[in-house]
């Protein structure tokens, strides 16, 4: 029996390396030559977006220490004098000038080719300042304006006693800046006929434009108008009446809080600016206008317009 086993063969089978398709050679040299794009285009990018000073900065950063820009001999603070190894060269004829090499190597200084003429861009840098630190505060102010306009709408609508009279009230914004318009409405309106004295409606309404622009820097111009329609008092025109209205509304506001320095000015139109000028004598062109007006923006110290 024993003569008649087998040998048991063992086979071993030795595959070839990760060359071809299956291997991961071709993945490095790939990825190598995304690195290497990317890097590229990086570059042109920065070359594309950067100023020609800066460029010029850069070049000189790394430029070799012995060449240097920056001026010698008569540049230097000894006037027409370089100190160099063999004592002090004097400032005579060209031709006869030699170029004296540092005895140590000097890191080129960008600081010290920072001058005026050297770059003319920073010349405009403080005015480019100014007009950004403008634009700024204009953005801020608006925004600010802006937001009164909401805040005084929704008072009056949280507001009973404020919500039905909100058809008495026009909002929009001016050159001049937020102009808030307290208005008649037929049979319903702010001063009794030939008055000066506002009445509950025109004062309930003036108040909350008071609590809304108390919170605010701005300046307030007050302007009272009227219709077309004579008054009843002889010797008292339209122009008495809208001023005198006008003064009232600013003295109802001052009672809320807005200081004397805060109004710039109060003056009556009569009836030279109908709301209506198709209509002269309807009763929305009888109204106080109350304008919160855009200030100039503060420049910094050193800069005017």
């Amino acid at each position: 029996m024993a003569g008649t086993d087998q040998p048991i063969i063992i086979k071993k089978v030795v595959k070839g390396g990760g060359g071809g398709h299956h291997g991961g050679a071709w993945k490095v040299a790939y990825a190598d030559f995304v690195t290497a794009m990317m890097a590229f285009f990086l570059l042109m990018w920065l070359i594309n977006t950067t100023t020609p000073e800066q460029k010029r900065g850069i070049a000189d950063y790394f430029a070799p220490a012995s060449v240097s820009p920056a001026p010698s001999g008569s540049g230097a603070p000894l006037e027409g004098t370089s100190p160099g190894d063999d004592g002090v060269q004097g400032s005579g004829d060209s031709s006869q000038r030699q170029r004296l090499a540092p005895t140590a190597p000097q890191r080129n200084d960008r600081r010290q080719q920072q001058t005026p003429e050297a770059s003319p861009e920073a010349d405009g840098e403080p005015a480019v300042a100014a007009d950004a630190i403008m634009e700024a505060q204009q953005r801020r102010a608006e925004a600010q304006l802006h937001s009164a306009s909401q805040s005084l709408r929704q008072a009056m609508q949280e507001m009973p006693e404020l919500a039905e009279l909100s058809n008495h009230v026009l909002m929009d914004m001016t050159p001049e800046g937020l102009r808030i318009q307290l208005i008649d409405q037929e049979g319903r309106p702010m001063f009794d006929p030939g008055s000066v004295e506002p009445n509950d409606r025109a004062v309930a309404l003036l108040r909350a434009v008071a609590r809304i622009a108390e919170r605010l820097p701005n300046r307030i111009a007050i302007a009272g108008h009227t219709d077309s329609g004579p008054t009843s008092a002889a010797g008292y025109s339209n122009w008495n009446l809208s001023s005198d209205r006008a003064n009232a509304a600013r003295s109802i506001l001052q009672s809320e809080g807005i200081t004397d320095d805060r109004i710039y000015e109060v003056r009556g139109k009569a009836g030279s600016e109908p709301l209506y000028p198709d209509d002269p004598f309807m009763p929305g062109n009888r109204r106080i206008s109350i304008t919160l007006l855009r200030e100039a923006p503060v420049l910094p110290n050193g800069h005017s317009l």
